[in-house]
């Protein structure tokens, strides 16, 4: 059981304070250290701005620690992006508890499919364990991603 310390808050995040515009970049800046310019697909805030992404930050008491979000491909698929714990709070279970929450939205959007990108390099390791450990296995590139050897694309059926 946790403690009331280490309770995790999860909202949808209107993409306008600080602490978000700088976990944001700070996910950009990692995926760019480890993938050439055309094979980046994370997004930036303006991207994260689109009607057909929900956004949500993990909070504990007054910390930003982390972030995650949905993106409706269609009616019955949905992508999983931005997925991003902050940096002191690795390994402290805030990517499960995320992961959690999206595919109960998933689930209650009706999407019978969750897809996703990450790296292939082994500074994406981390996050490809995470989503195998949800159900995630690797399929071909799906909406508008094309075969790219720094690329591994997941899916998995809700």
């Amino acid at each position: 059981m946790e403690s009331h310390n280490d309770a995790m808050d999860i909202r949808v995040d209107n993409l306008s304070s600080t602490e978000i515009s700088r976990l944001v970049q700070e996910h950009l800046s990692h995926v760019a250290l480890h993938s050439p310019p055309e094979s980046v697909h994370a997004l930036g805030l303006e991207a994260l701005r689109k009607p057909e992404i929900t956004l949500w930050s993990v909070w504990q008491e007054s910390e930003l620690v982390g972030c995650g979000a949905l993106k409706e491909l269609d009616a019955h698929h949905g992508e999983i992006k931005s997925m991003r714990t902050a940096s002191p709070h690795l390994r402290k279970g805030v990517a499960t508890r995320l992961m959690c929450h999206i595919l109960e939205e998933a689930k209650q959007r009706s999407y019978r499919r969750l897809s996703l990108e990450t790296g292939s390099m082994d500074a994406f390791a981390p996050a490809r364990s995470l989503y195998s450990r949800f159900g995630f296995h690797q399929c071909a590139p799906f909406a508008d991603y094309v075969e790219d050897p720094y690329s591994v694309f997941m899916t998995r059926e809700l």
